[in-house]
């Protein structure tokens, strides 16, 4: 049986055979049923750019939408029925991905109104797709160790040396298109810095099949879970770059499908098997601060609009703060008022703080 791969997060019950997508609700009040209006398998789904519109993908080239946070959802047509595996949209609700079994890959650039057919060149199955800046370059993995890479909006989909036959389930790139990770059968891990012109198999220390990667903030720290070959609940987490991998006790025995931390480093979630969801929040250590250290802390919840930006971003409700802005490096760009950030700066990924150094970074992408 083909072994399935997630994309990035939902937080929804897409780890098992189910026509139900559970979204978080507000203030502790759990995990909330939504009605997909469809009995297709769920693979994957997609949030571009906020909590409202949503792609799902699934069985039989199913493909649903909302774009009022779930509360209706509506199917798209393909006029196919292979199965779709993963979704993503690079920037926006109109430009994205699917991608499937016996190489399928389809593209709108409409919001889904229209998905049309592109040439990947291969029968394999396809498990991931993603783009890592923009709607140009992108990459997506599948059986038999395939890698594909196109760098014109997927009008052309070339292939790249792998150095194994396992198959590939997810493909992530932390924040450029050089530097990225991709996992698959029997622990494998693959890293390239060249942007898939070389990979280099990493050093996992487990036989167990992995099925999601993901690097929160940069290319150092990341997770990668799995399961299956004797141990499941399988948790990987490296803050060297991949060049060590050291496992983290899961607390359950069964299959972890996807990874995700949605801001930082520190709080993620994993879903798995039979409806199981991990959370953590402190980089999966399983240290837990105590409420007098949480105290002292400011932290400053801010979101940006919009995200990705052309000419800049305005930052909802801290419009007269001021805050810091770094390079993927960790260099100091600037400082910026909350209703113009980023402003003059050239394309590329940053990350955001205020002027308390132990607050939260907020990632950022300048397009044009």
């Amino acid at each position: 049986m083909k072994r399935l791969a997630f994309s990035r997060l939902a937080l929804c019950v897409l780890c098992g055979a189910s026509i139900t997508l559970l979204i978080p609700g507000l203030a502790f009040a759990g995990w909330v049923t939504q009605n997909s209006g469809t009995t297709s398998h769920l693979w994957s789904v997609h949030f571009p750019v906020d909590a409202l519109t949503r792609y799902a993908v699934g069985t039989i080239g199913t493909i649903r939408k909302t774009t009022n946070g779930g509360a209706n959802w509506f199917s798209q047509s393909l006029g196919i029925t292979n199965w779709l595996y993963s979704v993503h949209f690079p920037l926006n609700t109109l430009t994205g991905y699917a991608v499937g079994d016996s190489g399928v890959i389809r593209k709108t650039t409409d919001g889904g109104a229209n998905w049309l057919p592109q040439t990947s060149g291969t029968t394999r199955w396809l498990y991931s797709v993603h783009f890592p800046v923009d709607a140009q370059t992108g990459y997506a993995v599948g059986g038999g160790g395939l890698i594909l890479k196109t760098t014109n909006g997927g009008a052309n989909w070339v292939l790249q040396t792998s150095g194994t036959t396992s198959e590939l389930h997810s493909v992530h790139f932390p924040v450029d298109a050089s530097t990225g990770y991709i996992v698959g059968r029997f622990g494998t891990i693959l890293k390239t810095m060249d942007g898939g012109t070389n990979w280099v198999l990493q050093t996992s220390g487990t036989t167990n099949d992995l099925f999601s990667v993901h690097f929160p903030v940069n290319a150092t720290t990341g997770y990668a879970v799995g399961g299956y070959t004797g141990i499941n609940g399988r948790i990987l987490k490296t803050t060297d770059g991949g060049t060590n991998w050291v496992p983290q006790t899961s607390g359950t025995t069964r299959t972890l499908y996807l990874v995700h931390f949605p801001v930082d480093a520190l709080t993620g979630y994993i879903v798995g098997q039979f409806g199981t969801i991990l959370k953590t929040t402190d980089g999966g250590s399983g240290v837990e601060e105590t409420a007098e250290v949480r105290g002292q802390k400011l932290e400053v919840r801010i979101t940006a609009t919009p995200n990705p930006f052309t000419s800049f971003a305005t930052l909802p409700g801290h419009e007269a703060e001021r805050f810091s802005l770094y390079d993927v490096s960790g260099r100091l760009v600037g400082t910026y008022r909350g209703d113009r950030v980023g402003e003059g700066l050239v394309p590329g990924v940053y990350f955001l703080r205020s002027s308390d150094s132990q607050d939260k970074p907020l990632r950022i992408v300048k397009v044009r």
